[in-house]
């Protein structure tokens, strides 16, 4: 494994700072629910909310089970619980310990078939088997690590991962010089509006956990490339970004979302590349590149 920079030792600090913060108060017994509710759950989710949209979009749900699956950087946990509850062997990935803590109640909390196994700390840092794993997924990871981490998760992935595996990743698209400069420009939630109030703007950016790096499709299928030789990128999102800013309750928000994803597969794929506010990453059949 290539020593990774010191950049990328500093932006993954940051980003387990963040992350302690946020994951701490998770709420499990929240988690058990969904899980006692599973398939209502997913037919609500994985019609409604981009980022289940994306990572279980053709039929994903249906081939997990059984499978050995690694998630890199599973979070509040909500994923793999997921997977863990569909039938697959879960590694859990996270630089937080908090994740570690969530995977270790739901654990005690729920009689997975095969209880969910936690991987703590930098995925690039660890011994792994070479071709062991049936799929390696990643929900909005990518985007937080520099490019030069990336490029070494990456690659090692692609050494892990069976011949005949599959990697997974739903990350935001940038795309668009013109929507992008948009977004920024429209205050959300806690972040101001980098075009209106830039000192409040920069306040806001220097606690925010990502770096500044290229997550456009052009970059995630030439960086699949290099290691894999069937890539896929699945563009999200070109009517549904708009959600946010629509004066609607959250019932016809919902509508709106599971209506505007569904009309946007009929739409020219130069448009859907163009507007797109996520996407999918679909890597398969690695190619042999160095040792783990």
């Amino acid at each position: 494994m290539k020593e990774i920079q010191s950049e990328s030792i500093s932006n993954i600090n940051k980003n387990r700072d963040f992350y302690d913060n946020k994951y701490k108060s998770v709420n499990v017994s929240g988690l058990i629910k969904t899980l006692n509710n599973l398939d209502a759950f997913l037919k609500d989710a994985t019609t409604t909310d981009i980022s289940w949209v994306g990572m279980y979009i053709n039929n994903f749900k249906d081939t997990v089970k059984g499978k050995k699956i690694m998630e890199l950087g599973c979070g509040n946990c909500a994923n793999v619980a997921v997977l863990a509850a569909l039938g697959a062997q879960v590694v859990a990935n996270d630089i937080s310990d908090y994740s570690g803590d969530i995977i270790e109640a739901l654990n005690l909390n729920y009689k997975f078939e095969y209880d969910i196994t936690f991987l703590k700390g930098d995925f690039t840092g660890h011994d792994l088997s070479k071709q062991s794993l049936d799929m390696v997924i990643g929900k909005a990871f990518l985007h937080h690590l520099t490019l030069e981490h990336e490029l070494e998760v990456v690659k090692k992935i692609s050494q892990v991962l069976k011949p005949d595996g599959e990697v997974r990743f739903f990350e935001p698209a940038i795309n668009s010089t013109f929507l992008d400069t948009l977004r920024w420009a429209v205050p959300m939630d806690d972040r101001p509006s980098k075009l209106f109030n830039p000192r409040a703007f920069k306040k806001w950016e220097d606690l925010d956990p990502h770096p500044h790096r290229d997550n456009s499709s052009k970059h995630f299928k030439s960086l699949g490339q290099q290691f894999f030789s069937n890539v896929e990128i699945i563009p999200l999102g070109v009517f549904e970004r708009f959600y946010r800013i629509l004066p609607f309750s959250t019932k016809t928000l919902r509508k709106y979302r599971r209506v505007a994803l569904r009309l946007e597969k009929y739409m020219p794929k130069f448009i859907q590349y163009f507007g797109a506010r996520s996407q999918t990453i679909i890597y398969k059949t690695p190619k042999v590149i160095g040792d783990v």
